[in-house]
């Protein structure tokens, strides 16, 4: 009963047969120090180049490592079991070329991914704006990383977009600038527009007295004398800043009587019925019936 059953197995098992049981349990040895050994490698490489790969490089490369090293100890071990590698490895390889004309989207993915981990535009938790989107750098992977947005949605943009889209990095930096246009009447004058301004932004809690405030006057509007305040603050600070400014801004303008007007036109009737001027506003309390 027993040679029915030797039999029925491949070829490779019968010459194995006698010493199956410990081929086994030395291919199960080889899984497992290889393992033990991809955690060690992987621990050493990260304490080594770590602080130059960064949070970024330091999650590639790990993935990495494991991947080739898990890979590598599955092949010593069908080596140690006997198994005729090399025709596999054959036919692993013509599948391989196959494979790579399929894959080549993934394959660009990954070289894009090293040269993203090079350059290090961005870290874990940074803030980017990518083809539009906005969110934090939530994961990063061998083919793409993934952003969560504010509303709290999990968007997935592929390595290689990254290196051919204009890539924002909103929180590289430690302070960032709040710029707030305005528009004032022309009867204002324009020293004393200023001169609260910066009164203004030298009173608000989140703005920065180094860097100084960015305070121009950019030229005339259609309706109005236009203004730029640029205000610094902290990273942190910022959605703060974009609340409190202005509203501080337009208490201080109400105080000292500066006008902050309204879009308007005059339009004007044809010649035969003759000149009727009429004024268009978006003001709500004003009516043209």
């Amino acid at each position: 009963m027993t040679s029915l059953y030797l039999a029925a197995l491949p070829e490779w098992l019968q010459e194995l047969a006698p010493e199956l049981p410990l081929k086994i349990l030395g291919a199960a040895t080889i899984l497992i120090g290889g393992i033990i050994a991809v955690a060690i490698l992987s621990r050493t490489s990260l304490a080594i180049f770590g602080e130059k790969l960064g949070p970024q490089g330091t999650m590639v490369v790990k993935k990495l490592i494991r991947y080739i090293g898990y890979a590598f100890a599955f092949i010593l071990a069908l080596n140690h079991m006997g198994l005729n590698l090399g025709a596999v490895l054959g036919a692993a390889g013509v599948a391989g070329i196959a494979v790579g004309f399929a894959a080549q989207t993934s394959l660009s993915n990954i070289i894009s991914g090293f040269f993203m981990i090079g350059e290090r535009p961005f870290e874990l938790g940074d803030i980017i704006e990518v083809d539009g989107i906005s969110g934090t750098v939530d994961t990063i992977g061998l083919l793409a990383l993934t952003l969560r947005t504010f509303d709290n949605r999990s968007v997935r943009i592929p390595n290689e977009t990254l290196v051919k889209t204009k890539l924002t990095n909103v929180t590289r930096h430690p302070i960032r600038r709040f710029n707030l246009d305005i528009g004032v009447a022309y009867d204002e004058n324009i020293g004393h527009v200023l001169k609260v301004m910066h009164e203004v932004a030298e009173t608000n809690l989140q703005c920065l007295n180094e860097p100084d405030p960015l305070i121009v006057f950019t030229g005339f509007g259609d309706s109005s004398l236009n203004f730029l305040l640029g205000a610094w603050c902290l990273q942190d600070d910022y959605g703060t800043l974009r609340n409190t400014l202005p509203r501080e801004l337009k208490e201080r303008f109400d105080m000292e009587n500066i006008e902050i007007p309204f879009p308007h036109m005059t339009l004007a009737a044809g010649k035969a019925l003759g000149p009727i001027p009429v004024e268009v506003t978006n003001d709500p309390a004003v009516r043209t019936d």
